[in-house]
């Protein structure tokens, strides 16, 4: 994330930071060091509606869940409109994450804005491509394909409902919602209809049709949930449970052993010639260094890397997060977990790293808290693996 003003980048954490709501990711903190600008935000196990509702071959997302999705991402951004938030950067279902329970909320990263200094006195930054976008939204959730904001006005143009719904949903929905939702997305986007729209509209449509229908998030239930319930700390793996009795030694051991971040990165050829080129001998001295328990000299390869290289491997993050975790610097260590999780969002380790620098640091909820998340991603991911 390049800001180049640190005060402005403070400045919007806090205030979205500010917001409560039960449909928005809630922002927990950021780190603003030098050139870095991270934001960290509450964990949503159950991935984005972009996953859900486009590469799931299986399970068709149920009419109801569309509609309860629709409206849960409505009040998002009429209670973000009302607290002085009536922009929203890229709107699109990647945007909307799915928490525990299975509902959906509105990812508060796209609340972020660098606003220029005419931009603040001028108001150019307004809400018509937000409704927009949500146009664009409702568009995916009828049809079930991924159609970007360009093309999604000639998709609704001259078309009926049937001609759009998702095939999967023949027989299993109601034409007259569908209709309605169809008649709302034409005028999001409309261009001469946006400006007679805003946030409540949304919402009014969306009540009507949720007291109708009654939609509940448990009639749509996420594969994945029943068997995260389960989950517990009396499972947790091995790197969990070194992370748990903040056994750095164990955690070293099984550092030096891993290679499940290589699937995370594919490096192109040139980007391949180049790390044999530069930069090999580098990460060798390194991991040599890291084995050897020698970890300043691990500390400056790795540091090296990172500074260097465009895309580096989680592993580096990880393990120059143990490093400084090893000379008692568990602020930097929890930097490092932090950029891992930005980097890899779906990658388990950089949340049970992330939680011991929090335990060192005497933040024994976060880290509490945080165990739990890499827990249930792991689970996750071990799920995924049996499925395919």
């Amino acid at each position: 994330m390049a800001w180049s003003d640190p005060y402005q980048f403070v400045e919007e954490a806090h205030r979205v930071g500010k917001l409560r709501h039960n449909s928005v990711v809630n922002l927990i903190g950021y780190c603003c060091d030098g050139n870095e600008r991270l934001l960290v935000a509450a964990f949503m196990p159950n991935d984005t509606l972009a996953k859900r509702l486009f590469h799931r071959k299986i399970q068709t997302m149920e009419w109801e869940m569309r509609l309860r999705v629709a409206f849960c991402v409505a009040q998002a951004l009429d209670y973000c409109s009302g607290g002085g938030f009536t922009s929203y950067n890229n709107l699109s279902a990647y945007s909307v994450l799915f928490n525990e329970d299975g509902d959906a909320c509105l990812s508060c990263f796209g609340l972020m804005k660098e606003f220029k200094d005419d931009q603040r006195t001028t108001g150019s930054v307004n809400s018509e491509s937000l409704i927009f976008r949500f146009g664009t939204l409702l568009v995916n959730l009828l049809s079930g394909k991924q159609i970007p904001p360009s093309h999604a006005p000639e998709m609704i143009h001259c078309k009926s409902v049937v001609e759009l719904i998702d095939p999967n949903l023949k027989g299993k929905f109601s034409a007259e919602e569908a209709t309605i939702i169809f008649k709302l997305a034409s005028q999001c986007l409309q261009y001469e209809d946006i400006e007679s729209l805003n946030t409540k509209d949304l919402v009014t449509t969306f009540e009507t049709l949720h007291t109708k229908t009654n939609v509940k998030a448990s009639s749509y239930v996420l594969p994945e949930m029943a068997k995260r319930k389960d989950v517990s700390l009396n499972q947790l793996s091995t790197l969990g449970d070194a992370c748990l009795k903040l056994d750095l030694k164990a955690i070293h051991k099984i550092l030096v052993m891993a290679e499940d971040d290589k699937e995370l990165v594919e490096l192109s050829f040139e980007e391949w010639l180049e790390e044999v080129k530069d930069i090999q001998e580098v990460r060798k001295r390194g991991d040599q260094a890291f084995l050897e328990q020698d970890f300043e000299t691990a500390i400056d390869c790795y540091s090296q890397l990172i500074e260097f290289r465009r895309m580096v491997y989680p592993s580096v993050y990880a393990r120059r997060c143990l490093c400084y975790l090893f000379c008692n610097q568990p602020d930097r260590a929890l930097k490092d977990g932090m950029v891992a999780q930005q980097l890899f969002p779906d990658w388990p380790t950089a949340f049970y790293l992330q939680s011991v620098a929090l335990s060192k640091l005497n933040m024994i909820t976060d880290s509490a808290d945080t165990l739990k998340e890499a827990t249930l991603l792991e689970a996750t991911r071990q799920h995924q693996e049996e499925e395919s």
